[in-house]
């Protein structure tokens, strides 16, 4: 099972090998794919992340981790096609990519990284989408009864109610039937960044000064100012890169042109949309607030009017969330289908399809056991995870940290390596080592910064 879009998929070339399977995918349907997977809750917290880093750490940070992901986009996009790949010359996912081109020791690493990632994402999305509603409460109280009103709101209650939302958007059966979701996810993340950039760009006015300065907030120890700074840089990595669903997103593309090309058109579209609004989010919020920038910039305009438009910015971020959740899902799904099909190829839980008449559509919603149970499941998993460690800034610092160098910089470089024959200690083979070996440093330093004693 794999992710793909549904139309002809048309080749001018009749040596390229086909898998049969139909496609749509074009170059806006793979920026409002990159869009929702890349804007989500990391926007949220770059303001705190460039008041830890000051004026100048903060927006280098970015621009560096934009290139970054640049490279990574160039290097994965080229393996998506291998001649012995088990689907007809198709990577359709990462970890097949691994698997074809690295083989099974690695394939076991990058899994357990990548579907740890992706399932500690769902937790981060469901911890933020909490923060969002219960801001909205309590905006409201506080408009309602006074600032010095007791407008406290169980998260819990909210981190439920998303669960719920989520086990519904989980009948969605693949990426085949998520580019609507995606969509109105991607326009919503515009809006509430655009929200977000405009109330801080307001405060600062309003305040008449630009707060924050060069290097950042200072910390009552050299431990905690080291913390800080690691969790900072954490949080920009966690917002940049979509290696992990690079490959999903690139099987979605019909051709011609080549698949590649159109990611990497798309790329070049969507890093430089989400580095200028990481940039004006994380500039203006920093500058609106200094060093009282919050963790999560909307629950820091509160008290500011007009209030329906902090309300409407909160509820932008909840339906992105929604779509951002099933997005990063999909992997995890596909792989659990697949798992079950060749695991129990003769069941009926897993082989037996149950049509459900659906309103307003003459085709039915063919329900699958173990695909309701498995996706069931995860969600409470998730949510019930979120309960127990509701700590926003830090989960995305851990997820951002774990994630960076193995999946967006070595196992695409390999990959790449392995894939064009590129010879050991040849000009191109050195170049790419180093920028691997640059990356891997500057981790390991962080690393070691934030756990010295």
């Amino acid at each position: 099972m794999t992710v793909v879009d549904t139309c002809l998929d048309v080749r001018n070339d009749p040596s390229e090998e086909d898998d049969g399977v139909v496609r749509t995918g074009t170059t806006s349907t793979c920026v409002s794919h990159i869009i929702t997977s890349v804007i989500g809750s990391g926007i949220l917290s770059l303001a705190w992340s460039t008041a830890q880093l000051g004026w100048i750490g903060g927006p280098v940070c970015m621009i560096l981790l934009a290139i970054v992901t640049y490279v990574s986009v160039f290097l994965l996009s080229n393996v998506y096609r291998t001649p012995d790949s088990i689907h007809g010359g198709r990577n359709k996912s990462y970890i097949e990519a691994v698997k074809n081109s690295l083989g099974t020791n690695q394939t076991w690493v990058c899994g357990l990284l990548q579907y740890v990632n992706l399932y500690g994402t769902g937790v981060a999305y469901t911890i933020t989408a909490s923060i969002s509603l219960r801001a909205i409460q309590r905006v409201n109280c506080y408009h309602q009864k006074g600032s010095e009103a007791p407008c406290e709101y169980s998260d819990n209650t909210n981190m439920y109610l998303f669960g719920i939302v989520q086990i519904f958007c989980c009948f969605i059966p693949d990426f085949n039937n998520l580019a609507w979701l995606s969509g109105v996810a991607a326009l919503m993340s515009f809006c509430y960044s655009s929200i977000a950039i405009a109330l801080g760009f307001a405060k600062t006015i309003g305040d008449g000064q630009i707060k924050g300065n060069m290097i950042g907030i200072p910390a009552p120890s050299s431990i905690q100012r080291i913390w800080n700074i690691s969790q900072a840089v954490g949080d920009i990595a966690f917002a940049y890169p979509y290696s992990l669903l690079l490959l999903e997103i690139q099987d979605t593309l019909k051709s011609p042109p080549a698949e590649k090309k159109t990611m990497r058109k798309a790329s070049i579209i969507s890093i430089p949309i989400t580095t200028v609004f990481y940039l004006l989010c994380s500039c203006f919020g920093y500058a609106a607030f200094g060093n009282d920038t919050p963790g999560n910039l909307l629950t820091g305009f509160g008290f500011y009017e007009p209030f329906w438009l902090i309300d409407f910015a909160n509820a932008c971020v909840i339906l992105h969330l929604i779509g951002g959740y099933q997005i990063y899902s999909q992997p995890i799904f596909a792989f659990a289908d697949t798992w079950f099909a060749e695991k129990y190829p003769n069941t009926d839980f897993v082989n037996t399809v149950y049509p459900i008449p659906m309103p307003f559509s003459a085709k039915p919603y063919n329900l699958i056991l173990s695909r309701l149970t498995f996706r069931t499941i995860y969600v409470v998993t998730t949510t019930i995870i979120a309960i127990l460690f509701p700590y926003f800034n830090q989960v995305l610092g851990i997820l951002g940290a774990l994630n960076f160098w193995p999946l967006t910089v070595y196992f695409p470089v390999e990959m790449y390596i392995l894939q064009n024959r590129i010879s050991t200690w040849s000009r191109k083979w050195v170049l790419l080592q180093t920028f691997s070996a640059v990356c891997f440093m500057s981790v390991c330093l962080l690393w070691l910064d934030r756990w010295k004693v």
